[in-house]
């Protein structure tokens, strides 16, 4: 290879490293999440531009607070199997690069979301910012407390797309967070359970220690409260009847699984909450929408 091969090379490779500290795929995530939340607010009167801004903004800030949580967590990382090789434990960023960063992007994304759309939407997104690095991410080392405490703000990314358009939070805003809390709780349960010995080796709590039974007695309990919950939307006159039907049959079906689990407690069985709970999250999110055309 010569000298400017191993150049372009590296150049791509640093960059490469640079965008997987921002965990794209959960950031998309975050910005789909945001976007409904937006819609659900919006409709009919969509603004083209302050959806692009909403997009930007917590685009930004959302892989900002992802690469100061791969900062934060660098030795923890290290230790595990499944994280060793990130930019940050494996060496390819060093741990100061990656600290300024996150704080640029998040920074960068906050500050997009105040001066286009408002001091609220950017204060709900430092807020989650602020309570995944700052109180969930040192409580895996404490406490299975870190599970409730981190569907805070995995779940406030609905609000931020509610009050880009809302400029408040009501009982609508209200029920979109508690929709996506519960179903935050039950996918972190399955991903904890089924990477409970790699968890292990880094120290994290992230579930509470006994039987397969309290785990899978949690996953079943949040799913029994999801699905009231879940069709609010419709009794709030957010989304129709479309939406009503699709929040039971998907509710009925993530109800389904952790029972499943629950009753027969194996890998595969967790395995299928788990795609069972990353199938859920947008189908719904996706009729929802839908149904508020």
């Amino acid at each position: 290879m010569s000298v400017e091969e191993r150049i372009r090379a590296g150049w791509g490779g640093r960059a490469g490293a640079y965008l997987e500290l921002t965990k794209p795929g959960i950031t998309i995530f975050v910005a789909v999440t945001a976007v409904a939340g937006y819609l659900m607010a919006a409709i009919p009167a969509v603004h083209l531009p302050a959806l692009l801004h909403l997009v930007v903004g917590i685009t930004l800030s959302t892989a900002g607070s992802l690469a100061l949580n791969q900062y934060v967590e660098r030795q923890p990382d290290g230790k595990m199997l499944r994280t060793r090789g990130r930019p940050v434990p494996s060496g390819r960023i060093p741990a100061r690069h990656a600290r300024l960063f996150g704080w640029l992007l998040t920074v960068a994304g906050t500050g997009h979301l105040w001066f286009w759309l408002g001091w609220l939407p950017a204060l709900v997104t430092a807020a989650a910012a602020f309570l995944y690095n700052a109180a969930y991410t040192p409580l895996k080392l404490r406490s299975p407390l870190a599970t409730p405490v981190g569907a805070v703000p995995g779940a406030l990314p609905a609000l931020v797309g509610w009050t880009a358009h809302a400029a408040a939070i009501d009982a609508r805003g209200v029920a979109l967070f508690g929709i996506l809390y519960l179903w935050q709780f039950i996918h972190v349960l399955a991903l904890g359970w089924n990477l409970r010995q790699d968890y292990a080796r880094a120290g994290f709590q992230l579930i509470p220690p006994g039987s397969h039974r309290l785990i899978s007695g949690l996953m079943v309990g949040n799913a029994v409260v999801l699905l009231p919950v879940s069709i609010l939307p419709n009794v709030l006159g957010m989304s129709g009847n479309v939406y009503l039907a699709g929040a039971l049959v998907l509710g009925g079906g993530m109800l389904a699984v952790t029972v499943a689990f629950m009753v027969k407690p194996t890998t595969r069985g967790c395995g299928r909450v788990f795609m069972g709970s990353l199938l859920y999250h947008p189908l719904l999110l996706g009729v929802m929408v839908a149904g508020a055309l």
